[in-house]
């Protein structure tokens, strides 16, 4: 059964939402504060995480920042703020989507579902340690069953967004991909993003891979048009 779990010092927002997703199948875990969640889900990860940003203790912006250095689970965010640096941000630090209060359940609903769809191993068929699994693009590797990337042999811990983003890049090295077409490859048609979206997550995947190596530019911009994977 698929876990979510939800942090939020809103009891209504505790119960609505829980009495939503458990309708619908899955398994919930609830905590009203992010210290308290930190613990829980850094030892035992959900399969996706829905968090409030105003909270007591922790915040979710900082609990987002400590998850992120031991796990890649998907994060929406819950905000009833208005200022638009709060979600520059949250995707800087690794947020797959945010949705704003007051939300309808039902946009909640569909965008837990679009992340989750996203997080699915693609049943091929192909046995598991099947090398076919795992495309190669000069020192990148990316195992799609395993959601597992690697940069010269060593890991780069990416989110789904950002893997799926990535992987549509390398999958055709050299040609331009727009902003338009990489949104399609990384998001579910039901769910609207911008520009600066797209380019939140190209800077923060540039980020993660220079960490590990500082002369990295596999991804290059080309201003007004898209951007691109340059293989070695």
């Amino acid at each position: 059964m698929t876990t979510i779990a939800l942090v939020d010092d809103d009891q209504h927002i505790l119960t609505s939402v829980s009495l939503l997703l458990e309708n619908e199948g899955y398994n919930l875990r609830k905590f009203n504060d992010g210290a308290t969640a930190l613990t829980a889900l850094t030892a035992d990860p959900p399969d996706l995480a829905i968090l409030d940003i105003k909270m007591p203790r922790m915040d979710g912006m900082e609990l987002l920042r400590r998850l992120r250095q031991k796990t890649s689970i998907p994060v929406i965010f819950l905000t009833s703020k208005d200022e638009e640096i709060d979600e520059v941000l949250g995707l800087h630090m690794g947020a797959d989507d945010f949705i704003r209060k007051p939300f309808s359940q039902r946009l909640l609903l569909e965008r837990v579902k679009a992340i989750l769809r996203r997080t699915e191993k693609p049943n091929t068929g192909a046995a598991p340690d099947d090398p076919s699994q795992v495309m190669e693009r000069g020192d990148l590797s990316m195992d799609s069953q395993r959601h597992e990337c690697t940069w010269k042999g060593e890991k780069v811990t990416l989110t789904v967004t950002e893997f799926l983003i990535l992987q549509s890049l390398a999958q055709r090295p050299g040609f331009v991909k727009s902003r338009d077409q990489l949104m399609d490859a990384a998001y579910d048609d039901q769910v609207y993003v911008d520009d600066r979206t797209i380019d939140s997550h190209i800077k923060r995947l540039r980020k993660k891979f220079k960490t590990v190596d500082k002369e990295f530019d596999a991804i290059e911009t080309l201003y007004g048009v898209g951007y691109r994977y340059k293989e070695s």
